[in-house]
């Protein structure tokens, strides 16, 4: 097993010459991030042979696809998988970004999960006339009768075509800012205003600049009520095992940050520290940006989420008798800022100043080199909680796969159980044999 790489790539497992056998495993996962490293311990713990390969190191775009102050969205005690805890940290604290990475290499090294570092997945295509598939990697084919997509949901980044590359400005997307100091002087527009967005605009203000944050809809829930998290209050109000997501919310981003000890976002605040708060970025033309007039009601929608969570933790407590401290600080708001009443619906970037744009656009999903019939007619995986249509091809790290609470560290975990638990089911289809006295009577 190789958890971290070799100098050369190779991690002690060279290319395999002509006329070698090709390599046979039962069940093949494509990506060791959390979502792979979970897929390795419910697989062994069900006894399938299985190989985890991964282009990079374990957990990599935790290490070098965020920004270098990103915490975990979630307090420890809670995301974690069930087999281990984070180490020298509060249970009630955010992890660090190579906290996490350095978790997930301990998880795979505690499992003995067969990571191989370095390689990469080239293309898996069915094999002709009998079971199973052909993967073409970095370090020779792999035959495998299982194939597991664990590369997760942020694959692509989303990029919108909207300022045009000539245009005098620094575009970046999310995933490739640091930190302030990596962006020319001068102000930022942040485009999108879900957790990444809120959290580096918010950080960008802190450091001095002056910041634009173009706010679509979302979801705003409070960072804490009355002594817990809101992780806690989604369990106990049974809103982590939804299902989908509400009529009309497909696109609805979550609002939340743990950073500096963690703090509810509230645009408001940000704006009375200087931020100008603006619409869905809608357009470009002659150095000017326009938005949509949506601004208003997209921080109204968000401010309702958020009362709704504390009018059903409030319920909540008083139908079950608990004792939990009274906070009525929680429901006072900001003085609406001028930029909310007035609402900018063209900003001319370079009489503002702005001379970087971060795209805090989200991601798309890459499944380019998995060429088997398990996507429908838009692309998107075709899958019933990560068993796809295509026999012996799944999912697993996909948002909503089987409930909200997929797209967190613990949430996967258990997805993984449920799509390793079904490799094993059918496998023992696939080992039976019919005895030979019902041999004598079928004759």
């Amino acid at each position: 097993m190789s958890l971290e790489g070799s100098a050369n790539g190779r991690n002690g497992y060279g290319k395999r010459g002509a006329g070698m056998p090709v390599e046979k495993t039962n069940t093949l996962v494509v990506g060791a991030g959390q979502a792979g490293v979970a897929m390795s311990e419910h697989l062994s713990n069900n006894g399938i042979s299985h190989l985890v390969l991964e282009r990079d190191r374990i957990a990599e775009r935790w290490r070098t696809a965020r920004w270098d102050s990103l915490v975990a969205n979630g307090p420890a005690w809670h995301d974690r998988f069930p087999g281990l805890e984070f180490p020298d940290i509060d249970a009630d604290g955010f992890v660090p970004k190579e906290g996490v990475a350095d978790y997930f290499v301990d998880y795979a090294r505690k499992i003995a999960a067969p990571v191989r570092c370095g390689v990469e997945v080239k293309s898996v295509k069915r094999l002709t006339g009998q079971r199973g598939f052909r993967v073409e990697t970095s370090e020779g084919p792999i035959e495998a009768q299982n194939v597991v997509a664990a590369t997760g949901p942020f694959q692509r980044p989303v990029f919108p075509p909207i300022i045009p590359a000539e245009a005098n400005l620094l575009q970046i997307h999310s995933n490739a800012y640091r930190n302030p100091d990596q962006l020319p002087e001068g102000a930022v527009m942040v485009v999108g205003a879900g957790s990444s967005g809120a959290q580096i605009a918010e950080e960008l203000m802190n450091s001095g600049r002056q910041v634009y944050l173009s706010v679509g809809p979302h979801d705003r829930p409070p960072r804490r009520y009355r002594n817990r998290d809101f992780v806690w209050w989604l369990g106990v109000l049974g809103k982590w095992d939804m299902q989908t997501p509400g009529p009309g919310t497909e696109h609805v981003t979550i609002a939340v940050s743990g950073a500096n000890g963690g703090k509810t976002v509230d645009f408001r605040r940000f704006a009375a520290g200087g931020m100008q708060l603006v619409g869905l970025t809608a357009g470009y033309s002659d150095g000017k940006l326009q938005f949509a007039d949506d601004l208003v009601d997209n921080v109204a929608k968000g401010d309702a989420n958020y009362h709704s969570v504390l009018d059903e933790a409030d319920a909540y407590i008083a139908r079950n008798g608990l004792d939990l401290p009274e906070e009525p600080e929680a429901r006072k708001k900001w003085p609406d800022p001028d930029c909310l009443t007035n609402p900018i619906r063209e900003l001319d970037l370079a009489a503002a100043g702005v001379t970087s744009v971060i795209w805090a656009t989200g991601f798309a999903l890459d499944y380019s080199w998995l060429e088997v019939d398990a996507f429908d007619e838009t692309g998107k995986p075709d899958h019933r909680r990560g068993v796809s249509t295509e026999p012996g091809v799944y999912f697993i790290g996909l948002p909503w796969q089987s409930r909200r609470g997929s797209s967190f560290i613990w949430g996967v975990w258990h997805d993984a159980k449920f799509v390793a638990d079904h490799i094993a089911t059918q496998q023992t289809y696939l080992e039976y044999e019919p005895s030979t006295s019902d041999a004598m009577v079928d004759a």
